[in-house]
């Protein structure tokens, strides 16, 4: 059954064929704070609680679902947040051409689908490649969050990780937890974890200090 299309009029919605290749974020968002990228944004209650506690930081939420984008604009109309925009793009197209090169302060991935089928999980984003790939993205200093329900998705990611340079474990000894203090929890976590699910959490940083973005 096709789900019928939902107009977003929200000023926090940006339609990326208006934007320049690659957008000029300092001008849209009016300021020059330090930005960050939703890949996958769901509903937007994890970007909503992690914009309204960095206030300097610009936030941008992407998502493939029309639905999901309007609900996300829907709450940070109400929550009156002025450093998150949204809009409803490809990972991979998105910032090939719309993110200016080492300027990521922050990627998070949350729950992406997980192709279970062992056929399938080369459909997966994140892999070595997707990585290496969105490192000429992340500026000096960044982080890189992934978090899954996954069993098998988790303990992949956090694997290869390791062994991609210029990247270090922020949660050393360990290469995932279950649990990390102060990251938001989706609507879609919760409800894992209320069936017994465990969730993947991996945490890396690019090498570098943050001040080197624009040195």
């Amino acid at each position: 059954m096709t789900q019928s299309f939902i107009q977003i009029e929200s000023p926090n919605y940006i339609r990326a064929e208006n934007l320049a290749m690659p957008a000029d974020w300092e001008s849209i968002f009016g300021n020059g704070n330090p930005l960050a990228l939703e890949i996958g944004c769901g509903i937007g209650d994890f970007i909503v609680k992690t914009a309204a506690d960095s206030p300097g930081t610009n936030y941008i939420a992407i998502d493939f679902y029309n639905k999901g984008c309007y609900k996300t604009c829907r709450r940070i109309d109400s929550g009156g947040l002025s450093n998150v925009r949204v809009l409803r793009e490809e990972a991979r197209q998105f910032i090939t051409e719309r993110i200016p090169k080492g300027s990521l302060s922050a990627v998070f991935i949350n729950c992406p689908d997980p192709w279970p089928k062992k056929k399938h999980r080369k459909r997966r984003l994140v892999s070595r490649r997707f990585v290496e790939f969105l490192n000429g993205y992340l500026a000096p200093g960044a982080d890189f969050y992934f978090a899954t329900d996954f069993d098998d998705y988790g303990i992949d990611v956090a694997g290869m990780m390791s062994g991609v340079e210029g990247f270090a474990n922020q949660l050393a000894p360990d290469l995932y937890r279950h649990e990390m203090e102060a990251y938001h929890l989706s609507k879609y976590m919760r409800k894992f974890m209320a069936e017994g699910k465990k969730i993947y959490f991996v945490h890396y940083r690019k090498a570098g200090t943050m001040h080197e973005i624009k040195a």
